[in-house]
């Protein structure tokens, strides 16, 4: 059996009054993109920093890459990459000289050092651009850079800790699409904090759900969806009035129905052929534009996370 990545057992960490991190308790394995997913606020960046050993938990302990985080910091530290609220760059540098000074520091040879610069800046397409000044650059280039940094040292886990935050769409999506071809040709262990669901269920082989320090639920994306959220059809169409709903709330298969932004959503028990549904809807009157199927996203397994837990 591999040993995990990160495991914690009971971590916690207070502040005065205020329990940022409550009795975690998680596994990661070796090898997979980690999504740790929570509102702002949730202890998510705590959390990061118990892993690095940059705080002493207040009750609790943590391995990390086999090393206990309390006694051995400097080793997790070392065989770790970290990309968490500042990147970390010199904008008055290139972004080759950014990077070679960092080299340095983890004391690459020469020409280790060189080829690997090479090697992470053609494939986040920055190359050609790697005698530009980074003041100039946009936040987007920057991340992309300060990745490259956190990646120098050929670190075995690498932390990241909202790393599209702030940045627009089209920026957010190079860059995921750059940290998911990373991690894949890298063999890293990624544990990403982030509260954009669409990027966990992108990115993520595994996520966990954290609310106000506690640990909700863990597993993969599509376990999630199979644990918290039943199969669903969406109808698109006119005349969901209030006796369709009844009538529809009537039937054995259907757990709930409601009409949410002028769409008809059934929750179903199990899954069914929705033919019938569609038959009776059609009988009442309503016209149907679209009908679509599938399970609970992410997002809504999330939100009834967050709300299950009030």
């Amino acid at each position: 059996m591999n040993q995990a990545a990160i495991r914690t057992e009971h971590l916690t960490r207070d502040f005065s009054t205020v329990r940022a991190v409550d009795g975690l308790s998680l596994d990661v394995p070796p090898g997979i993109l980690f999504g740790f997913l929570g509102p702002n606020g949730s202890g998510k960046t705590t959390t990061i920093r118990l892993l690095l050993g940059l705080l002493e938990p207040t009750a609790g302990r943590a391995e990390v890459l086999g090393f206990d985080t309390h006694t051995q910091a400097d080793e997790v530290r070392l065989r770790s990459g970290a990309l968490l609220e500042h990147h970390g760059l010199y904008e008055r540098l290139s972004a080759e000289a950014n990077l070679e000074f960092y080299g340095r520091v983890w004391r690459l040879p020469p020409a280790d050092r060189r080829a690997r610069i090479q090697e992470l800046l053609t494939h986040l397409g920055l190359w050609e651009r790697r005698k530009e000044v980074v003041k100039n650059w946009s936040r987007g280039m920057k991340q992309k850079l300060a990745v490259a940094r956190a990646l120098l040292h050929h670190p075995a886990l690498l932390f990241l800790d909202e790393p599209t935050a702030g940045l627009d769409p089209v920026a957010a999506a190079a860059l995921r699409d750059d940290l998911a071809a990373l991690a894949a040709r890298e063999g890293v262990t990624v544990f990403l904090t982030t509260h954009n669901l669409v990027e966990a269920e992108k990115l993520c082989n595994q996520v966990g759900v954290i609310r106000q320090g506690k640990l909700l639920a863990v597993g993969h994306p599509d376990e999630l969806r199979a644990r918290r959220g039943a199969p669903q059809a969406e109808i698109v169409g006119r005349g969901f009035d209030e006796n369709l709903l009844a009538a529809l709330r009537a039937r054995p298969e259907v757990a709930a129905a409601e009409v949410r932004n002028g769409r008809l959503a059934i929750d179903l028990r199990g899954e069914i052929d929705v033919a019938p549904l569609v038959s009776l809807i059609v009988g009442a009157g309503a016209q149907i534009e679209e009908v679509r199927k599938g399970k609970a996203s992410l997002e809504e397994v999330f939100l009834a996370l967050m709300e299950e837990d009030k």
